[in-house]
């Protein structure tokens, strides 16, 4: 549960002309993390090399990268699609080579149409924008182009422009721009073109067209349209061929993958003329099946045995071993990181206090009830393993919120009615009445304290732990002391606090007598603690002295479960303020068909208020919390960087031998 599960590393050696089958039990069983083998990298390997490819593994790559462009062309993703039913492997061969060059055939020519018709869509629209400009201009295109001693300049200018030079000219006025366009002879250009230039002209191309801008743009515009409906027609056509054969296609993929997989797997392994060895890292508790059937599989001529594990050195894989409903909070730590083998997996305690700092931000059953069901809906969306599990982080996120909102009395930031506020209370005076109470914020702030002084002292017990497990020698004794000295200066911070202060929720020791230098026997035994840590801490390194500021800062930082859980609630209030208050209620003493109007306007306010707090109360929950974690937890013992484990194999989908 606080450890990852158990591995043990496996040799498997055998004759090379079992390898095929070896390799298949392998993949069908899905438990063997292949270790790579290097040439040069283990002496006791001298004289072995890697592998080459099975036979006929180039015919099956080519045959993959044939269906991948298939699958491209009509933009299909197994991620997407939801298996309905399981195809046979064998029978999907056949029709790879029967049904897979007629669908591929189908899929080019599609995509040859859709891309013949973009391009010309891309052209009538260029020539549209070319000609636009023009449109205010009752002259035929062809007059403005074809002259050899005479330059066209055409472009647009902020007002009318005096020319020196001879020339003619129009000159067109409009909202969008005005158009100059001017005839000069050649031996006049430079001239002309400076004149224009210092009055910004902005020349524009001149379409080498025939008749009415007006005219071509309305010939242009009808066969775009003509143009674009077939490309609708094709983009359909592409659809229903994506639907018919989805299922086919991500079932050939699947299949083809597993077969390159399996052919490729060679070149993991060592091997003579003669013989092969495959090194890798097995669940301890599956070593013996994988033994017994490879054992079956080659005749009993594979020798199958386990290693030693050195967990100073060997890299071991990392599979999490977490009861089902913390597993979705696994994604939480890989987005950190994995843990090493030998650490403590903290994936129990994040999936429990994750949603727990969560309430407490939110902490308003409207706001939790909105994302509990956008949580539900989005898994009809949303496919994938990491997008499941992040709804389930939802979920559980949004049940604590709903939770937590009966504790604190609230419901888009009103006070439930009949339900009394187990927690301090944190509706603000906003609007008048809210709810007949004020906000408890001195205790909601030491409430949060002491979430921060029991979470940190927490996690420094778990690196005295893991220290423990992993350090050795004089190096474990003084990581063991130094986690354990940030414990005593931090409690012996506080017990000089509470003898010197009175505060509410917190111990009062103010009541002990002085007895050395003015300081109480509270006060004493906190400064002892104090020096004794700052020893402690010293013994381990000397430079860790200047992050003693932080035992303060971190633990102050949980006050941000008070803070932003206040904001929340304020934007609750003003939105209600705002839509009911000034809006909705002053409509209902003398009710109109404006006022009407009005009412409806002051509900559209009250829904997307709360719909956009919802949204920044899930994002503030969700940042905070992980911050709280990732900072302030973690730091105290968790270093993470394991190696994830993935086993030889393919979780199978969409096929079946």
């Amino acid at each position: 549960m606080f450890t990852p599960e158990q591995m043990s590393r496996i040799l498997i050696a055998a004759p090379r002309d079992v390898m095929v089958p070896v390799i298949s039990e392998l993949y069908r069983r899905r438990l063997f993390h292949i270790e790579d083998f290097v040439e040069d990298d283990h002496e006791e390997y001298e004289g072995y090399r890697i592998g080459h490819p099975v036979e006929g593994a180039g015919e099956t790559s080519k045959e993959l990268l044939r269906l991948r462009s298939v699958t491209s062309a009509f933009s299909i993703r197994p991620d997407d699609i939801e298996p309905s039913q399981r195809l046979s492997a064998s029978r999907l061969k056949d029709q790879i080579e029967t049904e897979l060059p007629a669908i591929e055939r189908e899929g080019e020519e599609l995509l040859a149409t859709r891309s013949g018709l973009e391009n010309q869509a891309k052209e009538l629209e260029q020539k549209i924008d070319q000609l636009t400009p023009f449109t205010g201009v009752p002259i035929d295109l062809s007059f403005l182009y074809g002259y050899r001693t005479i330059s066209v300049l055409a472009g647009s200018v902020p007002k009318k422009v005096e020319i020196g030079a001879p020339h003619e000219e129009y000159y067109v006025e409009s909202k969008t721009g005005n158009l100059l366009i001017v005839a000069v002879p050649n031996e006049y250009r430079p001239d002309v073109e400076r004149t224009l230039l210092d009055a910004q002209f902005q020349a524009v191309a001149i379409p080498q067209e025939s008749g009415l801008a007006t005219e071509r743009i309305a010939e242009y515009s009808a066969r775009l349209d003509a143009v674009r409906r077939e490309m609708d027609d094709v983009s359909s056509r592409i659809d229903s061929q994506r639907e018919k054969h989805a299922g086919f296609l991500v079932a050939c993929d699947e299949l083809l993958s597993m077969d390159v997989e399996r052919a490729e797997a060679p070149l993991r392994f060592a091997t003579t003329d003669h013989a092969f060895i495959a090194e890798g890292w097995v669940p301890s508790e599956s070593v013996a099946a994988l033994s017994e059937s490879i054992t079956e599989v080659s005749g009993r001529r594979a020798f199958v045995t386990e290693l030693p594990i050195d967990k100073g050195k060997d890299v071991v894989p990392v599979e999490y071993n977490n009861v089902s409903f913390a597993r979705p909070s696994q994604l939480l730590l890989d987005v950190y990181s994995r843990p090493k083998y030998t650490e403590i997996d903290p994936t129990l305690l994040v999936s429990i206090v994750f949603p727990i700092f969560f309430g407490l931000i939110l902490g308003d059953v409207g706001y939790g009830l909105i994302l509990l069901v956008t949580s539900l809906a989005l898994r009809k969306f949303m496919k994938g393993d990491d997008a499941k599990m992040l709804l389930a982080v939802l979920r559980n996120a949004s049940i604590s919120s709903i939770i937590f909102g009966f504790l604190y009395s609230e419901f888009l930031g009103f006070p439930i009615p009949g339900v009394y506020a187990t927690l301090p209370a944190r509706h603000l005076n906003i609007g008048g009445e809210a709810g007949g109470h004020g906000p408890a914020v001195p205790e909601l702030m030491i409430m949060s304290v002491w979430i921060g002084i029991a979470y940190i002292t927490l996690g420094r017990i778990l690196g005295v732990v893991n220290h423990a497990r992993q350090d050795h020698g004089s190096h474990r004794i003084f990581a063991i002391l130094a986690n354990l000295g940030w414990i005593m200066v931090m409690w012996g911070i506080l017990l000089m606090i509470w003898s010197a202060f009175p505060m509410p929720l917190m111990p009062d020791l103010t009541g002990f007598p002085p007895l050395i230098l003015g300081l109480s026997l509270p006060a004493i035994l906190g400064a002892v603690m104090i020096v004794l840590g700052i020893v402690f801490i010293a013994k381990e390194s000397a430079l860790e002295i200047v992050e003693l500021p932080t035992i303060l800062s971190h633990v102050l930082s949980f006050a941000r479960l008070v803070g932003v859980g206040l904001s929340s609630v304020a934007i609750a209030m003003v939105v209600n303020f705002i839509a009911i208050g000034l809006i909705i209620e002053p409509q209902l003493e003398n009710l109109t068909i404006f006022g009407v109007i009005i009412i409806i306007v002051g509900v559209v306010v009250f829904l997307i208020g709360h719909l956009m707090n919802a949204i920044l109360g899930m994002l503030g929950g969700g940042l905070q919390s992980l911050r709280l974690h990732y900072v302030e937890f973690f730091t105290k013992f968790y270093k993470g960087g394991g190696k994830k484990y993935s086993p030889f194999g393919m979780k199978r989908r969409f096929t079946e031998d």
